[in-house]
């Protein structure tokens, strides 16, 4: 009975309003909040750029599709049937209709919009900070479409103004090449207005711009500028390897010092619940949930029962790792032999998974004390994502050199025996490889040291390895995965290849 009272008053309101009044009309009148209202004050730009991060919370998926995409991971979960969207990726078997995909989609449009709408009222005020501010934005813009590019391809790209329902059904894909340039150039415009070091933790700063620019030089195979641009990271001696790789991951070194740019989680929003449409775009990070061990107990240990059992590292994986290698042990969980090792806390793990390898993620292990006391503990992890850390800028910087249009393998070498010397607690270790024997140690490389991070089913596509790496990968199908069948039906985009 309400729905329908409510219906009748709004059509009798549009009934008594003449046409004049609709070619006339303004919201303001009805008492609806405005574009007028509210670009008022300095904090309100900065409440609207909050808004702009948000987004970059429910991507919580994505660094689990470059796993479970690729070599370094099976899906795992409960059975074949947990999850469908994360198996089908897993299995190469993806269909347009896909959920995690279409989240995806979803979700970095949803940021790039909002980014829009901020860029779109930039005139309205002039205050202190505002060049910094819209550094920030155009950072986020630029990160959002970094993450649809690489996922899809082309994609459609619109930068001045926020979307309206109409417009989007005249979408059209752009390529490749235009998405990238328009990265380049808000990376490139957030460099010149971003500050060294940021006072609240976790917005993006000069060098988080910078690092991401060089990555996305690397995708985009321009070594000489990605070479130039990540030096400029690592000569401002702004960030160190922590001593123990373990370390990086844990709460008190959310934000360190090897950190460049993290996406930032809390457990203080307890009102979450399964109940809700959206329970997954809640403030903690979801993935930490899905990597837990299923049904985990036991006196003292540090993890958390009740985790999904997804994104379980290969057997080939942990084979790749040396014995002296300190990176095995800080990526993966061999839950057997952590419960042989620890028998006085008398550890049981009673629910196997699906395609159980034994072994865990454990850089996103949920930890006893990282969630909520109250409400839905499972969905209030507060564990950082680490986007990028200087061991990534050093392996890149290696690659930008080892591949530039005059390599210098000196340089290349020296940035890959740092992060090496870190794994092993020495030199022994150190490569005085050249050429493109260089270039395939440092590939190597990025698989142990970013191992369970997310990188890997992208590094093995933008470098052609993908179709020798993994089962059921298919050459001019798979290196992108399917637009959303909704954004097809909506808008009447054209679809990948082979899907």
């Amino acid at each position: 009975m309400k729905n329908i009272k409510l219906i009748g008053v709004a059509f009798l309101i549009l009934l008594t309003i003449s046409c004049s009044k609709f070619v006339n009309y303004s919201a303001q009148e009805d008492y609806i909040v405005t574009t007028a209202d509210y670009f008022k004050t300095a904090s309100d730009y900065q409440s609207l750029l909050v808004g702009c991060y948000t987004p970059l919370q429910w991507l919580w998926s994505d660094p689990m599709i470059g796993d479970i995409a690729s070599d370094n991971a099976m899906c795992g979960g409960e059975s074949a049937t947990d999850n469908v969207g994360m198996q089908q990726i897993h299995n190469f078997q993806i269909v347009p209709n896909n959920s995690v995909l279409a989240e995806s989609w979803t979700d970095c449009f949803e940021g790039i919009n909002r980014v829009n709408y901020l860029h779109q009222n930039k005139a309205l005020l002039n205050f202190t900070g505002k060049d910094a501010l819209y550094g920030e934005a155009y950072f986020l813009r630029g990160y959002y479409y970094f993450e649809l590019v690489r996922l899809f391809g082309d994609v459609p790209l619109f930068t001045d103004h926020k979307l309206t329902v109409g417009e989007s059904k005249t979408l059209k894909r752009s390529s490749k090449s235009l998405v990238y340039k328009q990265i380049e150039t808000d990376l490139t415009t957030a460099i010149s207005n971003l500050p060294k070091v940021q006072t609240d933790k976790g917005r993006a700063t000069l060098y988080s711009a910078q690092a991401l620019l060089g990555k996305v030089y690397l995708y985009e195979n321009k070594f000489d500028s990605a070479a130039a641009v990540l030096e400029r990271v690592i000569n401002s001696n702004a960030f160190t390897l922590t001593t123990n790789l373990a370390d990086v991951f844990l709460k008190v070194n959310q934000n360190g010092a090897e950190s460049l740019f993290e996406v930032q989680y809390t457990n203080l929003d307890n009102q979450h619940d399964y109940g809700t449409q959206n329970f997954q775009r809640s403030q903690g990070n979801m993935m930490v949930q899905y990597c837990g061990i299923r049904k985990i107990a036991g006196n003292g240990i540090p993890y958390a029962g009740g985790g999904y059992s997804f994104d379980l590292p290969t057997k080939d994986l942990q084979s790749q790792f040396s014995s002296s290698d300190t990176r095995r042990d800080a990526a993966i969980l061999d839950v057997a032999a952590y419960a042989a090792a620890n028998q006085g806390f008398g550890i049981s793990y009673s629910d196997a998974p699906y395609q159980n390898t034994g072994l865990y993620n454990q850089k996103y292990q949920p930890r006893l004390g990282e969630t909520s006391s109250a409400g839905v503990s499972q969905l209030n992890y507060l564990n950082n994502y680490r986007v990028i850390r200087y061991a990534d800028v050093l392996l890149m910087a290696a690659e930008a050199n080892n591949r530039a249009s005059t390599p210098n393998d000196s340089k290349a070498q020296s940035y890959l025996n740092l992060v090496r010397k870190r794994a092993y607690g020495n030199d022994s270790h150190a490569s005085s490889a050249t050429g493109v024997s260089l270039k395939q140690v440092i590939w190597d490389e990025r698989r142990l040291e970013l191992a369970m991070e997310g990188d890997r089913f992208f590094d093995l596509v933008r470098t052609g390895q993908a179709a020798s790496k993994i089962p059921n990968f298919k050459v001019g199908r798979n290196e992108v995965f399917p637009i959303p069948q909704q954004e097809i039906d909506i808008s009447g985009l054209s679809q990948n290849p082979g899907y």
